[in-house]
Parts: C-alpha cells; structure tokens; sequence
C-alpha cells in the first residue's frame, strides 16, 4: 500500500492548489481526481486574478502540470471511504480496489447544486441559466434578466442581479412577498411576477423566456437561479467530523475538522467559495497541514534520539 505524507480527495481549485503548496514543501502529495469538478458546464470562469476569462478545464489542466512538475501524484479515481489506521494517519480505499493511507487528509470533494424541478432548467444550466452574477454578470449585462426566488429570501438576490441590468423580472411564488419587499423592487424598477414557473421556453438553442402555470409567458434571455447547495460530505460523515446543523462540516480557520488530521477546503465546506476562494482555502489548509506535520515529525526525532 503506498502511504504519502498527505492524501487529497479532489481535483478542483481547492486540492491542486493545496498539492502545489505541499509538494514545493517536499512532502509526499498524491491527489486523488473523480474528474467531475462542478464548474465543468461552464465555458468560462471570472474573477480570478490573472486568470479572468479561462475555460475551467483549462485552468485544472495547468494546475495538473504544475503539481507534477514539482513532483507531486495524481491519481484518476474515486475515494469510497476513509478510515483510521492507527493513531496518527488514515486508509484510503478507491474503487477497483486500490487502497493508499496518507498522514493528513484534506477533503475537497465539492458540493453539487440541487436545481428547482422546472423542465428545461437544468438543460440550459450553466450557459443561460446561472446562479452567481459575479461569476456571469458581466457576460450578461444589459440583457433581459430573470430571477427565480423560491422563497422571501430571494428578494436581496434579485438586488444583486439589478447591479448588471435595468430589465430585471423577479418570479416569486403568490403570496410570498411583504409590503416592505415589493416596495424594494417597485423602488429600483425591478419586475414583479407572481405565481408558478411551469416550464423553461428554448428557441433556436437559445432561453427565450418562462412560462407560467396560468398560461402566461414572459420573456426573458437569462435566468439567475439560486440554487441549493448540497456538500458532498459522506466521505467526512463517514469517518465521524461534526457537521453543523445544515450539513457543513465544521472547521477551523484554516480548515481543520473535528477529526484530528482532517482538513477540508472549498465548496464542501464553504457554498460561497468562487473558484480563487477555493484555490486560496486549498493553500491556507496546506500551510497548517504542513505545520502539523513538521511538528508530529519533531516529536519523532526527538523521540527516536531518546531511545
């Protein structure tokens, strides 16, 4: 079985810039990559410092290159548990078989964006239908914007979303909304739609609006959808770190678990994190992981010189 300083579960932003980090720190980095980063729909990622416009895939391509240039590993699989193997270090197993232990672990395995069941949404998701206007904003201004707000909390977002145009519909469940709320809207020349989104329309591969269970269509060229995060947290679950009442895992400033040895960095641990706040999450983690190490290996030393 091979055994590295530090095993981590996840090839985003989050776990090649915390392998990048480790492996210039000389430590023994395998990545372990199912090859389903989150962004993989999208064409284009913004708001990273230099790297503004680049395809996503292109960006995970370079951090590949960059990790294994300064010696670090990267393995293409799926992680099925983790499991304590004695008391400083963990067994990994993937599937096939395989299994690799690692001193430390950090966890950035992501999270998944749970779409409202509207046909046609999630088929446009990622090119027409959006969730984040910092991230898509720009790419869509001065268009016709939609904002679908499952609930009362919405509202504010819909506020976001104005920031990049003056043609904003808010679609909200009738009956949902408070005086105070729909003054808000009416005060920034933001649409108001009450009741159901039934369907997604498409025309010539192209969102061309929304239509309502009472027959009503609106058109629209773009929606913002706030979505549902869900952590994929089973791994972390399964070895026994605490999650709060949401279902994040719990965690320090640097990331720590409750679970001693245990980081995690990212999406499944932060729903907020753009693409460079993973990244910077993902290298904050390898830092204080590296110093964990350094100090189990000076209690080591100066065990071994005592014998």
């Amino acid at each position: 079985m091979s055994r590295y300083d530090v095993v981590i579960i996840g090839g985003g932003a989050a776990g090649f810039s915390a392998a990048l980090v480790l492996a210039r720190a000389r430590r023994k980095v395998l990545v372990v990559d199912a090859g389903a980063p989150r962004n993989a729909p999208a064409s284009h990622m913004h708001g990273f410092l230099s790297r503004d416009g680049l395809p996503p895939g292109e960006l995970l391509a370079l951090g590949r290159a960059e990790v294994t240039g300064y010696g670090g590993e990267i393995l293409e699989g799926t992680v099925t548990e983790l499991v304590r193997d004695g008391t400083s270090g963990f067994s990994v197993p993937l599937s096939g078989g395989r299994r690799v232990s690692g001193r430390r672990l950090l966890v950035a395995t992501g999270l998944r964006d749970e779409l409202p069941d509207i046909p046609g949404l999630a088929e446009r998701w990622a090119r027409d239908v959006l969730h984040c206007p910092y991230c898509h904003g720009y790419e869509v201004r001065d268009q016709r914007l939609g904002v679908l707000g499952a609930s009362p909390d919405t509202v504010h977002y819909a506020q976001i979303v104005a920031q990049w145009s003056e043609d904003v519909v808010f679609f909200a469940p009738t009956g949902t909304l408070s005086t105070a709320q729909r003054t808000g809207l009416t005060a920034r020349s933001i649409g108001l739609v009450e009741g159901t989104v039934q369907r997604v329309l498409v025309e010539g591969d192209r969102l061309c609006g929304v239509e309502l269970d009472d027959g009503r269509t609106i058109g629209r060229d773009v929606l913002f959808v706030p979505p549902r995060f869900v952590p994929h947290h089973d791994l972390l679950q399964g070895l026994g770190c605490e999650l709060d009442e949401a279902g994040w895992p719990v965690k320090d400033s640097t990331g720590q678990t409750t679970v001693a040895g245990v980081w995690v960095a990212g999406n499944v641990a932060n729903p907020r994190a753009q693409v460079i706040t993973a990244a910077g999450e993902g290298s904050a983690a390898a830092i204080a992981i590296n110093a964990d190490l350094v100090d189990e290996d000076v209690r080591t030393a100066v065990r071994d010189m005592g014998r």
